[in-house]
């Protein structure tokens, strides 16, 4: 009795063995990928419960086809059909950074042609746009790396001190915040596809985005008149970092950090925290052929403010954030999938042409 139980578990442990090899088995020919759409996070199954950035997309997109995926955070979803591969990445750089690179190091897809699009929310500067707004990011400038001192020890005893000590992140390899020349080897900034986002925001600027008495309710709790228009669909820089910072005095931080990081030539807009690891993934990938970083999209929703509404302070503010209560977090979840749907679909549809030409490029 004791032997049978034991080649009942190896053949059991067998097979699940081999249910596994087989999800994860390369075809003959590698699957060719028309879009990739990458989500962060899901607060449970990937369909059917309260969402997360993942599920709509599976559920709308008909992701139907589960891939294995151990080598990442999460299965792969594929919707055979139309060529649209879902992958999330699970939250932070490090984890979207690798998931990217196991994604695009994986035989079983050809992505030499494929777009990819970031849909994600994130927290929007009152003084760029509204709660549910879509951003298409033009630059991803990192908020990371560099050094920083604590608030309480900025040098302040002359006003030559206040004036230059605004903030206490400095730049890595110099001395003093924002200083001159800035060493793009030090801080990762991205310019995405120019006429590639244009096409993405040309095409997307019309659609209908939620709105409804409480969105327009929760917007004038915030100070800022663009703060309080309707939700829409722009073009801004993403400030992209890990920590989940959150104030008046960081969001001139950022504001003048991504003017700083650009030269002048991106204003922020939004921040987020995985793109940097994404399009870092995905630099690489080009390098070695994988990929085309000239067909990268990425969409940032405004699921919060990062600044406290009228008469709250950072700290209240702060302790009331927490995911899925984001003060537009399912309205943002929608926008997201509204936005960038069209854009997938566009693709799709138009793949004959599209495959060989990015959108927006002079005919």
């Amino acid at each position: 009795m004791r032997l049978f139980c034991v080649l009942l578990l190896l053949a059991t442990a067998g097979s699940a063995f081999a249910q596994v090899s087989n999800a994860a088995a390369t075809p003959a020919k590698p699957i060719e990928i028309k879009v990739v759409v990458i989500a962060m996070f899901e607060q449970g199954a990937d369909t059917g419960d309260a969402p997360g950035e993942y599920q709509y997309w599976v559920e709308r997109e008909h992701l139907d086809t589960v891939l294995g995926f151990p080598q990442g955070y999460h299965d792969l979803r594929l919707n055979a059909q139309t060529g649209v591969l879902g992958l999330l990445t699970g939250v932070g750089t490090a984890r979207a950074a690798s998931s990217v690179m196991a994604l695009g190091l994986d035989p079983r897809f050809d992505l030499t042609h494929a777009y990819f699009l970031v849909a994600g929310i994130g927290g929007m500067d009152p003084a760029a746009g509204s709660l549910a707004s879509a951003v298409w990011n033009d630059w991803v400038v990192d908020g990371d790396i560099g050094y920083e001192i604590d608030a309480r020890e900025i040098p302040h005893a002359t006003e030559a001190e206040r004036k230059l000590w605004t903030t206490g992140y400095v730049p890595l390899r110099k001395s003093v915040p924002y200083e001159q020349p800035l060493d793009l080897g030090e801080t990762p900034v991205y310019q995405l596809n120019p006429a590639l986002v244009e096409w993405a925001f040309q095409t997307t600027k019309d659609v209908a985005l939620p709105e409804s008495p409480e969105l327009k309710a929760l917007r004038m709790e915030f100070a800022g008149d663009m703060a309080h228009r309707p939700p829409m669909v722009m073009k801004g820089a993403k400030l992209s970092a890990s920590t989940f910072w959150h104030g008046e005095l960081m969001n001139t931080w950022a504001e003048n950090w991504v003017k700083y990081a650009t030269a002048g030539r991106g204003t922020y807009a939004i921040c987020g925290m995985e793109d940097t690891g994404t399009l870092q993934s995905l630099t690489w990938l080009a390098r070695a052929g994988r990929v085309d970083i000239g067909r990268v999209l990425v969409l940032r929703t405004a699921s919060n403010y990062d600044v406290p509404k009228i008469g709250v302070s950072a700290a209240e503010s702060i302790a009331q954030t927490k995911l899925g209560h984001y003060t537009a977090f399912v309205p943002s979840l929608e926008t997201a999938y509204r936005v960038g749907h069209v854009v997938v679909d566009s693709i799709v549809a138009n793949w004959s042409v599209d495959r060989e030409r990015i959108p927006g490029r002079a005919k």
